[in-house]
């Protein structure tokens, strides 16, 4: 037998008849290989394998949504596949909205940034910042993986000292759950649950698991204007002695829709480090726009500054979304 599990997705979720094997057949395909001495191979195998076994349509017969404001409303949100495609990028701030049931949503980008203090300068390229969403079970549920490659160099000021490190960053997995629509003054809602875990390489893992968590909620205010934020919590890894301690993150985003395929973004956020030995609190402003391709197909351009001395000078980046 082969010593490696390939799992084939369909090239399109309405073509015509596709073998696509049970949750069960790819687990036992994957315990007769060498993939689960891979702990994240295994992890990625296991959650393509529901993937495929979630039923493929194109929405589910349940609600939109876990929760309701109200009993017996109209307001039954939730995602549709009518409309174009929502991301999680480019902004810091996360959708309020789940994908759908049997939707796959791949989203990722590059981002350059800049920093200089004292000692010297810094730069990063960061990328492909792999973002894999996976609806299953219900339209408010999504599966959530991200994976992201860092390339940074510290070039000291005067000569001498110069030095460069690069490689994965530690295996982000979560999920979204879609809790309630927007109801008048009240907001459509979501929260993340998540974990990284101690995959990526030695200059940039964490060497241990880190979980957190994200509140998401926003309004439409109308045809052109919308609002949204997010608060969270996440526990970090210093990064001068390694020591762990609480991440606080808040966001303040605003979208203007100037066309049916154009719309922009303005966005404030915060990284607040609680109990930390080195690591300080980071405010940032940013905007962007996005161009929509298709409905499936989403391009964006974004450029932020940081606030205060502790964060980054100067970021900017790109990225690409793609649903089917």
């Amino acid at each position: 037998m082969n010593q490696n599990c390939l799992l084939i997705f369909p090239a399109r979720r309405f073509a015509g008849p596709t073998k696509i094997y049970n949750v069960k057949t790819c687990l036992y395909i994957c315990i007769r290989t060498r993939l689960l001495r891979r702990p994240i191979l295994a992890l990625l195998a296991a959650v393509a394998s529901f993937a495929l076994a979630a039923p493929l349509t194109a929405r589910g017969d349940g609600p939109g949504t876990l929760l309701q404001w109200s009993y017996g409303t109209s307001f039954s949100g939730g995602p549709d596949l009518n409309e174009p495609i929502v991301t999680d990028r480019p902004d810091f701030t996360e959708s309020s909205s789940t994908i759908g049931q049997g939707v796959l949503q791949l989203e990722m980008g590059y981002t350059y940034s800049y920093d200089s203090s004292g000692a010297g300068s810094t730069r990063c390229h960061s990328y492909p910042e792999t973002l894999l969403r996976v609806g299953m079970f219900a339209d408010w549920f999504e599966w959530r993986l991200d994976w992201n490659y860092a390339d940074e160099r510290f070039n000291a000021f005067g000569g001498g000292g110069d030095t460069s490190a690069s490689g994965a960053e530690d295996l982000g997995i979560g999920c979204k759950i879609g809790l309630t629509p927007q109801e008048c003054m009240l907001p459509e809602t979501a929260i993340i649950l998540q974990m990284s875990v101690p995959s990526g390489s030695s200059n940039f893992t964490a060497d241990e698991i880190l979980p957190g968590g994200a509140f998401l909620y926003g309004w439409d205010l109308n045809d052109q204007w919308a609002t949204g934020a997010l608060s969270g919590i996440n526990r970090a890894v210093d990064d001068e002695t390694g020591e762990p301690y609480v991440e606080l993150a808040q966001s303040w985003t605003i979208v203007r829709s100037w066309t049916d395929i154009v719309s922009s973004y303005a966005e404030w956020y915060v990284l607040a480090a609680s109990g930390a030995d080195s690591n300080h609190t980071e405010h940032y402003f940013n905007g962007g726009f996005t161009v929509l391709l298709t409905n499936d197909l989403q391009w964006d351009i974004r450029a932020g500054v940081g606030l205060n001395g502790a964060a980054d000078d100067f970021f900017t980046g790109t990225g690409l979304s793609i649903r089917r």
